[in-house]
């Protein structure tokens, strides 16, 4: 049975609430049991985040009137029984508008004005300053309220065509991109600069966050747009209309802003839009089928992709079959093959690498953990042997087992001093690593990459003074690597003396790979050369957008050093945890032996009671250990049957996302 996006998508915010759900509640149940460290918390904190924060992102990218908005309302929005993005003639979104849904935040729409492109801060930074948005409350359960305020994102402004280069929206170099002037001279450039849309839709609420890009112009002169949010969302929806095939226009747009990672080709779906319009009475269906055919196999052609990439659909029949209940009019749309194709590539793929990714983090925590209750097993194994030694022993026996226990006591604490000698080394390595990915390092960076595009004039040097930054930075990544293999071969030889010395079961856990983080910077130094070609090169003597590229730039650049930095720091973590648990147990161990030694020094039937304790808590902890498996096992399983991902029956979005947490609660105790 078929799977439309929505429901797909449905399925999968199910499947990371209750897995979420079953999280804190492993979290809960090891800290009952003695078995939650620092690290483990950590890790267990971090996953939950993971998981309940985890979006994913569609962009919708497309020429002016290639009928994008109405495709979003087909898509997503139908539901309300109207359009609720201005999609109807000479009323479309002029800004970039990103819907999604913050809990924190009411109902709303904000608008940034455009002339804050006349000021040097980039998107990210505006987003920190709420106060200088515009607001306007929006009410969800009234659909002509929301459509209403929906169309502040088509509204313009006239500007003198001064005003509009100082905007960036005006280009002597390519006349042929500019806004027609009217009598006067005057231009119409869009009222805001970008908008950011919060409502509680049922998909928003789940994680889904809507990117709208409007236009060629639009899309050029926002950096942050082609090399930050585009490249990172989990697919791209790139609109062309059925009428006229692939443009010039529409040409460029793919080419210089879409095309540049090669390596997520499959996350670009293209969408033929508007074949309504090849719907001919005199022709017979099959006449009118082979022409959509050829306009598909001629676009995939042109922009050099595979045949099954393209899609053919009328949005607005699509709308229209939705909303009016017209089963027959929605397939002829082909919307439905859309939202599969939607399904198959985004959801399917984001439900495998977050299932994974999680899979992995739970299978190390069962392992860590797992560790713990096997040196609590051996303890109780040594100290049964020990006691049992003691039986038929007379008294002088026992205080002489009573001193040598203390001495060994004594002798594991005098051994704390090499292991704060280990520590320290690591701590000191691990500062070097914090300053080279520290934001210290990062600004200086941007600093000799800011003074390079600062130069007057044409920036012919402006790509070798990119290239230098990138081999800086890949430099500094590989150098992070050589420091962290190095505490993993201290740490290893550490804890291999420990293990010998005192019976310990450390392991280091492996050190983190920075060859994503390289991955990383590959792509975002790809998706800027798009800027560092002849064809920008009049565009980056404008100081202001080659400081709000370096900006941009910045954004990415520190997204990935925080992110390496925060799994330097769990790795660090989890070793030093391991050492501390293994420590806190034998120290408690060493305190239970000699409080059996002194309570059977006091009764004669002492022995025979610590022995018989010893047994109920080594049964007890096979229970533990048994109950540990079974936790962390229905999390590691969960990724390979979500609730119906795979396909079975079909939900609603809306019945879905209103279910109490109480059931999941209870579905998931």
């Amino acid at each position: 049975m078929t799977t439309s996006f929505n429901e797909q998508f449905d399925q999968h915010g199910a499947w990371r609430r209750e897995f979420a759900l079953r999280l804190k509640l492993l979290g809960e149940w090891m800290k009952d049991h003695e078995l939650l460290d620092a690290a483990v918390e950590e890790r267990l904190r971090r996953l939950e985040t993971q998981v309940r924060s985890d979006k994913v992102m569609v962009a919708f990218v497309a020429e002016f009137s290639r009928g994008k908005s109405e495709l979003i309302n087909a898509i997503f929005f139908a539901g309300y029984g109207r359009r609720i993005m201005p999609a109807s003639a000479g009323r479309t979104t002029m800004c970039p508008t990103e819907m999604g849904f913050d809990a924190d935040v009411p109902p709303c729409l904000r608008l940034l004005p455009i002339e804050t492109r006349l000021q040097p801060q980039a998107l990210m930074e505006w987003r920190m300053a709420p106060e200088k948005w515009t607001r306007i409350d929006l009410d969800v359960n009234d659909p002509k309220q929301l459509a209403l305020a929906m169309e502040k994102v088509a509204e313009t402004r006239r500007v003198t065509q001064d005003e509009a280069r100082a905007l960036g929206l005006w280009h002597n170099e390519s006349p042929q991109d500019n806004p027609l002037p009217d009598a006067k001279g005057m231009v119409e450039v869009p009222r805001w600069r970008h908008a950011l849309i919060n409502i509680a839709h049922p998909l928003l609420k789940q994680g889904l966050v809507i990117l709208d890009t409007p236009g060629l112009n639009a899309i050029g002169a926002e950096p942050e747009l082609t090399v930050s949010l585009i490249p990172q969302a989990q697919a791209v929806i790139f609109i062309l209309g059925a009428d006229t095939g692939v443009t010039k226009s529409d040409l460029s747009i793919w080419q210089e802003h879409l095309i540049t990672d090669t390596g997520k080709s499959n996350a670009r779906l293209v969408v033929l839009n508007k074949i309504d319009t090849l719907w001919d009475a005199l022709s017979t269906p099959e006449q009118m089928q082979a022409q959509i055919d050829r306009q598909c196999a001629t676009t995939a052609e042109i922009l050099g992709i595979s045949l099954d990439q393209v899609i053919p659909v009328s949005a607005q029949k699509g709308l229209v079959g939705k909303v009016t209940n017209d089963p027959a009019l929605l397939a002829h749309s082909c919307l439905p093959a859309l939202e599969t194709a939607l399904a198959t590539s985004i959801m399917g793929q984001r439900h495998e690498i977050l299932g994974s990714a999680v899979a992995k983090a739970i299978t190390d925590l069962r392992a860590e953990t797992g560790r713990v209750i096997n040196i609590r097993r051996r303890d109780l194994s040594d100290q049964l042997s020990e006691l049992k030694g003691l039986q038929g022993k007379n008294a002088s026996v026992i205080k002489h087992m009573r001193v040598r226990i203390s001495q060994e006591q004594a002798e594991f604490d005098l051994g704390g001093a090499r292991i704060h000698a280990v520590r320290s080394v690591h701590l000191k390595l691990l500062r070097e690593v914090f300053g080279i990915l520290g934001s210290t390092a990062l600004k200086k960076e941007m600093a000799q990459l800011t003074e390079a595009l600062q130069q007057k004039g044409l920036k012919l040097g402006v790509k070798r003074a990119y290239g230098e930054t990138f081999t800086r930075l890949r430099a500094s990544m590989a150098r992070v690597q050589a420091i962290t293999n190095e505490i993993q071969s201290m740490l290893g030889a550490s804890f291999r003396q420990l293990n010998a010395e005192h019976g310990f079961s450390l392991q280091v856990p492996a050190e983190p790979s920075m060859q994503v983080y390289l991955h990383g910077l590959e792509l975002v130094e790809q998706n800027h050369l798009q800027y560092l070609g002849i064809g920008n090169a009049f565009r980056l003597a404008q100081p202001e957008f080659a400081d709000r590229l370096v900006r941009a730039l910045a954004t990415r650049l520190r997204s990935i050093h925080e992110t390496a930095l925060g799994d330097v720091e769990l790795w660090s973590k989890s070793a030093a945890a391991q050492l501390d648990a293994q420590l806190r147990e034998r120290r408690r161990t060493f305190t239970r032996r000699i409080e059996a030694i002194d309570r059977i020094q006091q009764a004669t039937g002492g022995l025979n009671d610590r022995i018989g304790e010893i047994g109920m808590q080594e049964t007890a902890l096979d229970q533990l250990d048994a109950k540990l498996l079974e936790l962390t096992g229905y999390l590691i399983d969960a990724k390979d049957k979500p609730a119906g991902l795979s396909g079975g029956g079909k939900t609603n979005a809306k019945s879905a996302s209103a279910r109490p947490a109480s059931a999941l609660k209870a579905k998931s105790a």
